[in-house]
């Protein structure tokens, strides 16, 4: 299934959203018509609303618009899959992290909040100088993301990507909405600022989970090239002694795709 809409051209709705477009004409029509069924027509609207917060609920859909869960199957991604970590950067955090991927001499994408590349600039433009990218994850990381009309949503991620760029001088290619969570005036937003929607293969859930051996496990069960791993350096659980559980998985995590031939890339790189 194409996955990319080449973040050019003119927006084109998903199937899900003309089926709704259409729904919504033909019950108000037909409530006009007949007045006695628009308790069916008003029933019927009110689940295909429910369909749709469903769809933006579930991070790895595409039932709204494009969305990489995985990386493109060309561009020399035969041995790769893509490390990404999210809500940084967090001083406290991100510099061992950039150590530990050193170390490995591996690359990785990070989805950064846009007031903490102003907040941070410094440790921003050192992830970029150690040869990682920074995509755009929102200005603010609002909770309540999924739930802002247009305008907003556009003020959220246009606003993250001139953040980034005025730090970096770099800019975004990639979009990861907070918690992945969205609705469906994400995708023209994303069209008209040339982004992509990335969301994961799997991840492991380190926010809220202080064991490293069960994030792992999440990360590599059935583990294969292509996949799209996710991580957080920012509002990462802590587990023994207040340590970042993201410290004690990654260096497991780089030696893991080593030992199964697998390189880390970034999803920059994979673009055609």
């Amino acid at each position: 299934m194409n996955q990319d809409h080449d973040a050019v051209g003119r927006w084109r709705p998903s199937p899900l959203l003309y089926a709704s477009a259409a729904l919504h004409v033909s019950a108000g029509a037909a409530a006009l018509a007949t007045p006695q069924v628009w308790p069916w027509a008003l029933g019927a609207v009110a689940a295909n609303h429910i369909a749709l917060a469903a769809a933006g609920l579930w991070p790895r859909s595409r039932l709204l618009g494009p969305n990489w869960t995985r990386l493109p199957a060309s561009n020399g991604t035969a041995a790769a899959v893509a490390i990404t970590i999210d809500d940084g950067p967090e001083p406290e955090v991100t510099p061992q992290v950039l150590a530990q991927l050193a170390a490995h001499r591996a690359c990785a994408t990070f989805f950064c909040v846009g007031e903490r590349v102003l907040r941070y600039p410094d440790l921003a433009q050192e992830i970029v100088r150690r040869g990682h990218t920074i995509e755009n994850h929102s200005q603010s990381h609002r909770h309540n993301f999924s739930l802002l009309g247009p305008g907003a949503i556009h003020a959220e991620v246009s606003q993250a990507q001139d953040s980034i760029q005025r730090v970096t001088g770099n800019v975004p290619k990639f979009f990861r909405a907070p918690a992945g969570l969205r609705n469906p005036f994400l995708d023209p937003v994303l069209l008209r600022l040339k982004l992509r929607l990335a969301s994961w293969t799997r991840r492991g859930f380190d926010t809220v989970n202080c064991n490293p051996d069960a994030v792992l496990r999440r990360l590599t069960t059935s583990l294969h090239a292509g996949d799209i791993l996710l991580l957080h350096d920012g509002h990462a659980a802590r587990g023994r002694g207040g340590k970042p559980v993201i410290l004690d998985v990654l260096p497991r995590l780089l030696d893991t795709l080593n030992g199964a031939g697998l390189v880390p890339v970034t999803l920059r790189s994979t673009l055609p």
